[in-house]
C-alpha cells in the first residue's frame, strides 16, 4: 500500500494557513529559466529488475575514470583506496553510529574523530584541527568568516589561483553578511602581489598551495608581512597528498589552513560527498567552526573522548553562532583516518613521492610534442599546459580516442580567452606508464590534425 501520509484537502488546508494559492508561489523567487518546463524524460513507473536493466543501459553511455587513461584533477583526485577501507568503514559499529552527542554510547566514532583531528593537525602542522567541514570549499567559507570574527575587519583577499569554485563559495556564502570580498585574476605562471591589496581593514589573504593551475609556493614571506599588519594568511590545500612532499601551511606562518580530504580514503564518487579538512592556531580555538573532540577520563580514570568547548545548540542559533555548519562528514572522514592509519607516515610520503615523480616523468613526454607548453616552474602531480589549439576541443577530440586528458581552464573561466588553450593535467600513482604514453602519442596526433 502506498504510504501518502497527506491527502488533497490536508495539502489545501496548510496552503491556506500560510497564505498561498499552490504550490508553485513557494518557488516564485527561482528564475523561470531555471524551472523544468514538463516532466522528468523519464518513465513514470518499472518494476526492480527493468530498472535495474536501464541503468545498466545509462551507465554504458559513460566513461568511468578507470576505464581509460584519466589525467583530470583541479579539486578532485583519482587515487587508489585499499579495499579495507571499504570493508572497515561498514562495519555496524561505525556505519549505523549516529551522531555522538550521548558519549557513553558513542565512544568508538568518537575516538575515530579524535584519531581523525590528531591527523590533520600533524600533516597541516597547525595546532589544532576540527572533525570536519562538509567540504574544502564549504570550509574556505568558514576560513574566511572565521577571520573576520578574529580580526573584527571585514575585508578578505583572496588570490586569483584560489579554485575558482572555492571562490565562489567565499563569495556566496559571505554574501548576506557586512564581508567584501576582494578576488583577483588568475595568473597562471606570474606571481601576484597580494600584499598591495591589504589595508587596515583586511581580515585575512585566502592562498592556495599547490594552486589551482599546479604551482608551488613558500608564503613564509608573505605570512611574517601579514602578521606584522595583523593580517591571517589562511591557506587552502584541494590535493591533501601533496602535504606528504611539501612544505605544511603550518610551517609558512598560517593561521587558517583548509583543505580537501577527499584523496585519502575516498573515491571521486561522482563529485561527492567529500571532506573538508580545518585546522588552526591553538589562540583561536574558540573561533573555530564546526565540531572539536576531545580526550578526557571518565568517572573511573579511564581514557574517554568528547565532544568539547561548544554544543550543538550553539550552532542553531543562526546568528550568534560561530557556525551554522552543525554537523560533519562522519563516514567520509573514517574513510580518511583508516586510510591514512594505513598509511602511516612512511606511507604517506612515499604516496607523495610516487605522485610527484610520475608527473614529472609525463610532463617530460609531453615537452617534447610540438604544440605543447608546460607553464610551471614548479608543481606536485598536477601541472598546467598551454596547447595550440583550443583546449576544450582538444580534450573532447581525445575523448573520442579513450583518452580523458585533463581539465579544460575554460570549463571553470569561460570569460578568459587568454585561457582557453590551457589544459590542468593531473597525474596520481593510478596513472601508469602504458597511460602517459597514450596520452603523449594521442595528444601528438590531434594537435598535428
Amino acid at each position: 500500500m502506498r504510504y501518502l501520509p497527506l491527502t488533497s484537502d490536508d495539502r489545501a488546508e496548510m496552503l491556506e494557513k500560510i497564505g498561498v494559492d499552490n504550490v508553485n508561489d513557494l518557488f516564485v523567487d527561482v528564475p523561470n529559466h531555471a524551472l523544468l518546463k514538463g516532466l522528468v524524460d523519464l518513465p513514470l513507473h518499472m518494476t526492480e529488475m527493468e530498472v535495474e536493466q536501464n541503468f545498466a543501459a545509462y551507465s554504458s553511455n559513460c566513461i568511468a575514470a578507470g576505464d581509460v587513461p584519466f589525467f583530470v584533477g583541479a579539486g578532485a583526485y583519482r587515487h587508489h583506496v585499499p579495499s579495507s577501507v571499504d570493508y572497515q568503514i561498514q562495519r555496524g559499529e561505525f556505519l549505523t553510529a549516529y551522531t555522538p552527542y550521548q558519549p557513553e554510547i558513542s565512544q568508538g566514532t568518537l575516538q575515530t574523530l579524535y584519531e581523525f583531528q590528531s591527523q590533520v593537525a600533524q600533516i597541516t602542522g597547525m595546532d589544532v584541527a576540527n572533525a570536519s567541514m562538509y567540504d574544502g570549499s564549504t570550509g574556505c567559507g568558514e576560513a574566511a568568516l572565521m577571520a573576520c570574527r578574529v580580526t573584527r575587519k571585514k575585508r578578505i583577499v583572496v588570490s586569483g589561483n584560489l579554485h575558482p569554485q572555492y571562490i565562489d563559495v567565499v563569495k556566496s556564502i559571505t554574501n548576506f553578511t557586512e564581508s567584501v570580498v576582494a578576488a583577483n585574476d588568475p595568473t597562471v605562471n606570474q606571481s601576484e602581489n597580494l600584499l598591495d591589496q591589504v589595508d587596515d581593514q583586511t581580515a585575512c589573504v585566502i592562498v592556495q598551495n599547490p594552486d589551482f593551475f599546479g604551482n608551488i609556493n613558500d608564503f613564509t614571506a608573505l605570512a611574517d608581512e601579514l602578521h606584522a599588519k595583523k593580517v591571517l594568511l589562511v591557506v587552502v590545500t584541494t590535493e591533501i597528498v601533496a602535504l606528504g612532499a611539501i612544505k605544511s601551511p603550518g610551517e609558512m606562518g598560517a593561521d587558517i589552513v583548509v583543505g580537501e580530504g577527499q584523496s585519502i580514503g575516498n573515491g571521486l564518487n561522482y563529485g561527492g560527498p567529500y571532506v573538508g579538512l580545518f585546522a588552526t592556531r591553538q589562540k583561536y580555538i574558540r573561533q573555530m567552526p564546526g565540531r572539536l573532540c576531545g580526550e578526557t577520563a571518565d568517572a573511573d580514570g579511564k581514557r574517554g573522548f568528547v565532544l568539547t568547548l561548544s554544543t550543538r545548540e550553539q550552532h542553531i542559533r543562526r546568528e550568534k553562532a560561530t557556525s551554522n555548519i552543525c554537523t560533519n562528514a562522519g563516514l567520509c572522514t573514517l574513510a580518511f583516518t583508516i586510510h591514512m592509519t594505513l598509511l602511516g607516515e612512511k606511507g604517506y610520503r612515499h604516496l607523495a613521492k610516487l605522485n610527484h615523480s610520475y608527473a614529472v616523468k609525463l610532463a617530460g613526454k609531453l615537452k617534447g610534442i610540438a604544440g605543447v607548453e608546460v607553464l610551471n616552474k614548479t608543481f606536485f602531480n598536477e601541472f598546467t599546459v598551454r596547447l595550440s589549439k583550443n583546449a576544450a576541443d582538444v580534450v573532447e577530440a581525445l575523448v573520442e580516442h579513450d583518452v580523458i586528458a585533463g581539465l579544460p581552464v575554460s570549463r571553470l573561466y569561460p570569460d578568459k580567452p587568454d585561457l582557453a588553450n590551457d589544459l590542468i593535467i593531473a597525474v596520481t600513482e593510478t596513472s601508469s606508464e602504458d597511460d602517459m604514453n597514450i596520452l603523449a602519442a594521442e595528444l601528438n596526433e590531434v594537435l598535428s590534425c
